[in-house]
């Protein structure tokens, strides 16, 4: 694409948490998360407020170029008027600090479900269910080493 100084471009990878500053992450660990992809990223930029996004699919990073994470081309006037971000390192660590929020809500949301176990019409979820009595096959003992120790002969 041709040079516009009123386009920002945001990679996936300026939030990975297993990444390190010195290989590309540009926000610091409180706003970093893990697996970014680009659904993400996307997702995040909309929650923090940004209207004006173009996303592009399947484009490597130039430091990059064995992973084709995508990126946005977000308007630097629209971010500023949005949500009052002056620079790219502002907008980086608002969108971060939304994204690591979400996956949060989800983390949280997901151990809440599986406590509370499934639901009284979820015939298949109930099936799936081991009895607490019960020992798996690994653990019940066999009946001839029952037989071998007790002395118990069959007639």
């Amino acid at each position: 694409m041709d040079h516009n100084p009123d386009r920002i471009c945001v990679w996936p990878g300026y939030f990975d948490a297993k990444t390190s500053r010195r290989s590309g992450r540009r926000v610091p660990r409180d706003s970093s998360v893990l697996k970014p992809d680009l659904e993400g990223l996307f997702y995040a930029a909309r929650r923090v407020g940004l209207k004006k996004i173009k996303r592009e699919e399947n484009i490597s990073h130039p430091k990059r170029p064995y992973g084709k994470e995508g990126r946005l081309w977000v308007s630097r006037s629209g971010a500023k008027q949005s949500i009052g971000a002056s620079n790219k390192e502002e907008l980086l660590q608002m969108i971060g600090g939304q994204w690591r929020q979400i996956q949060k809500d989800a983390k949280e949301n997901e151990a809440q479900r599986v406590a509370e176990g499934p639901k009284t019409g979820d015939k298949r979820g109930r099936s799936q269910r081991k009895s607490r009595g019960q020992k798996s096959s690994g653990q019940q003992k066999s009946r001839s080493s029952f037989k071998k120790r007790s002395g118990f002969k069959k007639r």
